[in-house]
C-alpha cells in the first residue's frame, strides 16, 4: 500500500483517539463538577480520573475555565435534545416528561446557575440555557394559552408558566418541599393548568 494511501487511515485513527481522550477528560470534569465546588476541582484530579497527564488536559482544553466551558457545552448540546423529546401531545404528558428530565439534570443546571460566575465564559452558557428553556416552555405550551385573545394576559400567563417549568421551582417542591417525585409533578400540574385555563388534576393516589 502506498503511503499516501495509509496516511489518511493513521491521521484519523490518531484523531479518533484523541477525540476519545476528549471525551474522557470531559467526563470526568462532569463527574467532579457534579458533587465538588468549582474553585476546588484541581486539574490534577480531572487528570487522575481521566487516566491522563496534567500536560494533555492542559493541551487540549488551556485551562480548568476552558475544560468547564467545553464541557457545559458539550452537556448543553445533550440537554436540549433531551428537552426537545420532552415536547408531548399535552401539557400533562409535556410536564411529566420535564419531571423526569430534570431528575436527571435539575441539579446539574442549578448549580450550574449557582457558579456561572467563577469561570470566563460559563455566563454566556448560563444565559443561554435560560433563553432556551423560555423558547422551550413557549413552543411546549403556545397552542394551550392561544385561546387567551387578550395579548397582555396571554403574555403574563406564558410568564406564569416558564416560572412554574423552571428548574428552581422543581427544586423547591422537591427538595425544599421534601416531595416525591410523583408528588411534586402533581403540585406542578396543580399550579400549571389553571394558567392554562384547564380543570386541576386528581390527586395522585
Amino acid at each position: 500500500m502506498k503511503s499516501g494511501e495509509v496516511r489518511p487511515y493513521r491521521m484519523t485513527a490518531r484523531a479518533e483517539a484523541a477525540e476519545r481522550t476528549g471525551e474522557r477528560i470531559i467526563d470526568a470534569m462532569l463527574r467532579r463538577y457534579a458533587d465538588t465546588p468549582y474553585d476546588r476541582i484541581r486539574l490534577d484530579d480531572i487528570a487522575t480520573d481521566a487516566e491522563v497527564t496534567v500536560q494533555t488536559v492542559i493541551r487540549r482544553f488551556g485551562t480548568k475555565h476552558g475544560l468547564l466551558a467545553a464541557t457545559i457545552e458539550r452537556e448543553f448540546a445533550r440537554l436540549a435534545a433531551d428537552r426537545a423529546a420532552a415536547l408531548a401531545d399535552s401539557p400533562e404528558a409535556t410536564l411529566h416528561s420535564l419531571v423526569r428530565y430534570y431528575e436527571t439534570y435539575g441539579a446539574l443546571i442549578l448549580k450550574l446557575y449557582a457558579e456561572a460566575s467563577q469561570a470566563p465564559g460559563v455566563p454566556e452558557l448560563a444565559a443561554r440555557a435560560r433563553t432556551y428553556h423560555v423558547g422551550w416552555c413557549r413552543e411546549a405550551f403556545a397552542d394551550s394559552l392561544a385561546d387567551v385573545a387578550d395579548a397582555r394576559t396571554r403574555e403574563r400567563r406564558m410568564a406564569q408558566v416558564i416560572a412554574i417549568c423552571d428548574a428552581t421551582t422543581w427544586r423547591v417542591l422537591r427538595f425544599d418541599g421534601h416531595l416525591s417525585r410523583g408528588q411534586t409533578e402533581q403540585a406542578l400540574l396543580e399550579l400549571l393548568l389553571p394558567v392554562l385555563g384547564a380543570s386541576s388534576p386528581a390527586p395522585a393516589p
